[in-house]
């Protein structure tokens, strides 16, 4: 996945305001125990992350 693509869907999902701060702010134990923001500067892949913020936060399967 381009990490456009899973920015877009963070904003589709939580609004664009919020999508930046739940990346920078909520840590996940999918991830880690890293932020969105930390796990993509990890090098994490953007579709990995995007499945981990699915799961965490309850995304329905369509959506994902």
């Amino acid at each position: 996945m381009r990490l456009t693509i899973f920015w877009e869907r963070m904003a589709d999902h939580f609004g664009e305001a919020y999508a930046d701060s739940f990346a920078r702010d909520h840590v996940m134990s999918e991830l880690g125990g890293r932020t969105v923001r930390q796990a993509l500067d990890a090098g994490w892949e953007t579709r990995d992350v995007w499945r981990a913020v699915c799961t965490a936060v309850g995304i329905p399967p369509e959506r994902r």
